[in-house]
């Protein structure tokens, strides 16, 4: 009986569904950095259940071909190339998480394609660049980029692993407990090394975005960061000014999510109903708006979040419209007015459809 054909490279993006991507060389899965602007490769056993490596995929079409956004489920926002060299010992150009804003929606635009070896595909950015891992004999290279379509390699190829929803959303991270840290000798040791050029290049950037952390510290470092937070509530259809600049602001510190959402409840309003707030983060203005469901990223940028009420009518029948029915929001980028059944049905959906990850 002869084997049946593999699915086709879109095939594999359905609309709303969450996926991992994993490197076909590394076994790495495609991760969005808790920094919140860096995405890097993360091994097995730490990165297939972390919801870093989740990517809410949304269809669209460019140019009348059907081609995929890359919706991080970690802080919501977009796969993107960015026109920056990668850095040294990459090759290509950097890949980041990006917005979904004025500048528009090609640094962000993929099209799977395939790469002529079964159960793997590639993906092409809109510049006609690949998506490729790094690092093939050195795993400290775990940066992702894109580089020339002429320059194929198996470095290109990913493996797309579905990942199931789950009907209720994970218990939030409990706030970190502060816990001191391990000898400064260690750190010491480390910095030494650093100053003398023992390090890599690679190695000495990796130090000073914090990698070295988990080394030397019992426990996450006690650091207190301090953002602006700026929000609006949607109200029991699911209706909001869609105007980021219209919304309230409040000073937040730390990044602990469990926190936020008691902050975003008593700013609404809803103190005593904490529990029934989903805190939704959106990354620009045409960005879908995606429940924050982990620790706030390691930087000080403006967040922009919605809060909706669980369990509301608007929630509940926008959800239940497009996910059963099957309809596509849409809105239109040429428009200065876009409708509002866009961000309402992509909240609705969003707050619904959570992946099946360890959130903690």
């Amino acid at each position: 009986m002869a084997a049946a054909p593999a699915p086709d490279a879109m095939q594999q993006f359905p609309e709303g569904a969450h996926v991992r991507l994993r490197s076909r060389v590394h076994g790495g899965y495609l991760h969005a950095d808790e920094d919140g602007v860096g995405v890097s490769l993360r091994w097995r056993r730490r990165g297939r259940g972390s919801v870093g490596a989740a990517w809410r995929v949304e269809r669209i079409l460019h140019d009348g071909a059907t081609c995929v956004l890359l919706h991080s489920a970690a802080y919501g926002r977009y796969l993107a190339a960015s026109p920056e060299p990668a850095p040294p010992g990459h090759r290509g150009h950097r890949v980041v998480q990006g917005e979904h804003g004025e500048h528009g929606v090609d640094p962000i635009l993929w099209k799977p394609v395939g790469s002529g070896h079964a159960g793997y595909v590639l993906l092409r950015h809109v510049s006609y660049r690949l998506l490729r891992a790094n690092g093939r004999y050195r795993l400290w290279h775990a940066g992702v980029s894109v580089d020339d379509f002429d320059n194929q390699s198996t470095m290109m190829h990913w493996k797309v692993e579905a990942i199931p929803p789950r009907s209720a959303p994970p218990a939030l991270p409990p706030p970190a407990p502060v816990s001191p840290p391990c000898p400064h000798s260690l750190a010491l040791l480390a910095l030494i090394w650093a100053k003398r050029g023992f390090l890599s290049t690679s190695a000495r950037c990796f130090i000073n975005r914090g990698g070295f952390r988990g080394l030397f510290l019992l426990h996450e470092e006690p650091a207190v960061l301090q953002r602006t937070i700026r929000y609006v509530r949607a109200d029991n259809q699911g209706n909001f000014n869609l105007n980021p600049n219209g919304w309230a602001t409040f000073q937040f510190h730390g990044r602990s999510v469990f926190h936020l959402r008691s902050e975003v409840a008593n700013h609404v309003g809803l103190a005593l109903f904490f529990f029934r707030v989903i805190v939704c983060v959106r990354a620009g203005r045409y960005g879908q708006p995606t429940p924050l469901l982990i620790d706030l990223p390691r930087n000080e940028e403006t967040l922009d979040v919605v809060a909706i009420v669980s369990g509301t009518a608007g929630e509940i029948a926008f959800a239940f419209f497009q996910w059963w029915h099957g309809d596509r929001c849409s809105v239109d980028h040429t428009d200065e007015i876009e409708t509002v059944t866009w961000i309402v049905c992509s909240i609705a959906a969003a707050a619904l459809r959570y992946p099946d990850v360890d959130a903690r």
